[in-house]
């Protein structure tokens, strides 16, 4: 397995498939990656078949390139703690683990909200006749 930015990139897979292994790189960044390393061939060749050059080729590529891994997700947590720490809305949302880009949270918000909650004396009205 051959490790690039600290990832262990699976040998099996197609070059550019197998970069999407790297966070921060998705299927288009890893395409454009190959193509910038020079890398031929349709369809294109999996890991295994790529010498030590090709390698060193894409690992210099990404690491002067892209933001990736732990430099992208720090400054995803640090974008995120300055909005909580300015008090704008977004930031409040975060805080109290809701939605932030304006979904509703009526119904549905299951991902952000957790398991519901049964709240008693909710439903029908309290007494009333049948």
């Amino acid at each position: 397995m051959v490790r690039i930015v600290g990832v262990d990139v699976p040998d099996g897979k197609r070059v550019d498939v197998a970069l999407t292994r790297i966070y921060g790189v998705g299927l288009f960044t890893a395409r454009q990656v190959v193509e910038q390393a020079g890398i031929q061939g349709e369809p294109r060749p999996k890991m295994y078949e790529l010498t030590e050059e090709q390698v060193d080729r894409l690992r210099e590529i990404i690491d002067r390139e892209y933001r990736v891994e732990g430099d992208l997700r720090r400054g995803n947590v640090m974008n995120i703690r300055r909005l909580i720490d300015i008090g704008s809305y977004r930031g409040l949302r975060h805080r109290r683990g809701l939605p932030v880009r304006g979904q509703r949270t009526r119904t549905n918000a299951r991902t952000r909200k957790g398991p519901r909650k049964t709240v008693a004396g909710r439903g029908r009205r309290t007494g009333m006749k049948k």
